[in-house]
């Protein structure tokens, strides 16, 4: 029997009204709408109201679950069960054009960041969470960073380790200690456009060194080293930015031979190595004195984090690192890097990565089924680098996608020359709801499908 002192929003549950859990969640909709409820409301709790309506638990979990579903409510942990504020769609487009990591199924990030935090601010002074800090990091912060490496490296000297606001930030740093106005940077032909933005507010040089389907060409390389005698090269070996190619070990172990001999040092930018299917071994496992080794955050787990770790094995290097950083971000903001640190040592980053990973290799599966003979990725990691059909040029589609509510990045975003090929980068991670995602692949396949003068025709 059902108790007399049932919420307002409640109705009787009906005994031939259809799934009881779906009564329940089509009553809390319909007081939502009709204002018995409000977004902050605290809800019974699930045994309380299991009890209430003489029905197990399981129904008010799955009532409570579906509600979730239609974003109706929100859990904050501890404290209950809450009305959801209705979620107002800022904008309509569907972007394909940032580069981040998908919000991964199952995992309650609301809950996992509050607990994270929780666990910080019991564990640290908040006065040393509020302060200035020298630029490298904590000493747990950099133990933090060793363990975010072993995958990579094994067991690593934490002091070898420093700790960065972010990838940008890192690479902006290398560039001012490494070398000098004027010099010259070796680059693929296509690379990430953060490499040139720092280079030219700098005054270096990008010179573009040919690649083939497997990255940067070694006997390029090589013949780019004696002309121009670099400061750096810059390489993005595993699912590059943007085309997605992961180099081969072969290749990696040509590209540090040739930098041993010429005495050229390489930076490698590797964010997405810990999402990649089995990647070969970074590049500078084959030559450690010569390769600077940046690994972020901001791809496998969150943007939120901007934490980024490099490897620098001499500490003269190391040095003079930290006096470029300190010129322009004196340090990562303390409560950022003890979240990173926490969740590094606790191994929640571990849980949100794989399920990063796991969400990124669906997605790319709806891709390769949505663009069919067009789609070439990897399978896993952030992006898809799409090659056009001849009668669209990459300029041209993404101006025609920007008209139909698409963002997507054209080739010339990330050249370091001339455009050599006529490409659009589509990122799967930054649409957070997969219909969403879905509804913008179909609508880039459809207008690839056309014809440019068949698009202009059909817009007039």
């Amino acid at each position: 029997m059902q108790d007399e002192n049932l919420p307002t929003w409640l109705p009787r549950l009906a005994l031939h009204g259809g799934p009881r859990f779906l009564q329940i969640a089509d009553a809390l909709q319909a007081a939502m709408a009709a204002g018995s409820l409000q977004p902050g409301d605290r809800l019974p709790p699930q045994r309380q109201l299991a009890a209430q309506l003489d029905v197990d638990l399981t129904t008010i979990t799955r009532a409570y679950d579906e509600a979730r579903r239609r974003n109706l409510l929100e859990g904050r942990g501890a404290r209950g069960t809450y009305v959801a504020a209705p979620k107002v769609e800022l904008t309509s487009i569907l972007d394909l054009s940032m580069n981040t990591p998908p919000p991964p199924d199952g995992v309650d990030f609301d809950d996992m960041l509050k607990q994270g935090l929780s666990q910080v601010l019991m564990r640290a002074d908040s006065e040393l969470l509020m302060t200035y800090h020298l630029a490298g990091g904590s000493d747990s912060d950099r133990k933090a960073g060793a363990k975010w490496l072993e995958p990579m490296f094994g067991r690593l000297d934490a002091r070898q380790v420093l700790v960065c606001p972010g990838a940008q930030a890192a690479i902006a740093a290398l560039i001012l200690a490494l070398t000098a106005p004027g010099d010259v940077i070796l680059a693929e032909p296509t690379t990430y456009p953060g490499l040139r933005s720092a280079a030219t507010q700098f005054g270096r040089h990008i010179i573009p060194v040919e690649a083939d389907q497997h990255g940067m060409l070694p006997e390029m390389l090589e013949k780019a080293c004696r002309q121009h005698q670099p400061g750096l090269v810059f390489l993005n070996p595993t699912l590059q930015n943007p085309t997605a190619i992961t180099m081969p070990e072969r290749r990696r172990k040509e590209l540090a031979g040739i930098a041993q001999r010429c005495n050229v040092r390489i930076v490698e930018d590797d964010p997405y190595w810990l999402l990649a299917e089995a990647p070969p071994p970074p590049i500078a496992t084959l030559a450690p004195e010569q390769v600077y080794y940046i690994s972020t955050l901001s791809k496998c787990l969150t943007p939120g984090l901007r934490v980024a770790f490099v490897l620098i094995r001499d500490p003269h290097e190391r040095e003079r690192f930290l006096v470029a950083l300190r010129s322009f971000a004196l340090m990562v903001a303390p409560l950022t890097a003890a979240l990173a640190t926490q969740w590094i040592l606790d191994g929640s980053a571990d849980g949100l990565m794989e399920g990063v990973r796991k969400e990124a290799r669906l997605r790319h599966r709806m891709a390769r089924d949505i663009l069919a003979g067009r789609y070439s990725g990897a399978g896993d990691g952030l992006h898809v680098w799409l090659e056009l059909p001849a009668y669209w040029n990459s300029a041209q589609l993404a101006r025609a996608a920007d008209s139909e509510g698409i963002a997507v990045t054209p080739a010339e975003a990330f050249a370091t020359g001339n455009v050599s090929v006529n490409a659009i980068r589509i990122s799967l991670g930054s649409i957070k709801d997969r219909g969403r995602l879905q509804a913008g692949l179909q609508r880039l396949s459809h207008l690839l499908a056309r014809r440019p003068e068949a698009f202009s025709a059909a817009v007039v």
